[in-house]
């Protein structure tokens, strides 16, 4: 005959719910006894009657597992916290950093000349007092800015002026050699035709003494060839 599953449910009846625990309790005390000595597992158990009576079993001190485990517990609570604060110090950060933007924002405005409405005499006055360091500041740097573009055009002016130096320099040089290639090829051409006139007349002297010996030979009235 099958053994009746017993049905877990709070036993009514007092004598035999106190009967069940001690049952009960042993046999876990066993199983934990098991599970420690199989496995080399550190074991603790705590029970508490319905009347208050303390019942434990330890595969080891008790405090010792205690104390693990309230250790291991801590370690547990800090990692799951650890997002939530991190989380915390991002969410800090952008509403701080959205505060400065607004403000910012609002200051901007302002020194537009928008939003004056609602300021005191003491805030505009500050305004005041920002706008004309801020104009000052503009100033100075504009000045900055066109001394460094006057002092560019300088030297480029003086870049520009030493370039023409030495261009009118290669200028005059190059000026000079060509009167001095003239001055040669003129000597040189008056030679040359100096050359091609004695050549012309020592050869009209020889035609005329050539023409004179004709007309005497012939007994012909001299005259010109």
């Amino acid at each position: 005959m099958a053994r009746e599953r017993i049905q877990i449910k709070k036993i009514d009846n007092n004598t035999a719910r106190q009967v069940t625990f001690s049952k009960r309790r042993r046999g876990l005390f066993k199983k934990a006894e098991e599970l420690s000595i199989l496995c080399d597992a550190e074991v603790a158990l705590i029970i508490f009657s319905t009347t208050g009576k303390l019942f434990q079993y330890s595969s080891s001190c008790m405090n010792d597992i205690i104390e693990k485990h309230r250790t291991q517990s801590k370690n547990l609570q800090k990692s799951s916290d650890q997002p939530s604060f991190d989380l915390n110090i991002e969410n800090d950060k952008y509403v701080n950093l959205s505060k400065q933007v607004e403000e910012a924002s609002i200051i901007l405005r302002q020194m537009r000349g928008e939003e004056l409405d609602g300021l005191t005499v003491e805030d505009l006055q500050r305004l005041e007092k920002n706008l004309e360091s801020g104009l000052s500041r503009v100033l100075d740097r504009k000045g900055n800015v066109l001394m460094d573009q006057i002092n560019d055009l300088r030297r480029k002016g003086e870049k520009l002026m030493e370039e023409n130096t030495k261009l009118k320099d290669k200028i005059s040089v190059v000026g000079k050699q060509m009167a001095y290639d003239d001055a040669i090829q003129g000597e040189d051409g008056h030679s040359a035709e100096s050359v091609m006139t004695a050549s012309h007349s020592a050869g009209t002297s020889q035609d005329y003494d050539d023409c004179s010996d004709t007309s005497l030979k012939l007994g012909l009235p001299w005259n010109h060839c």
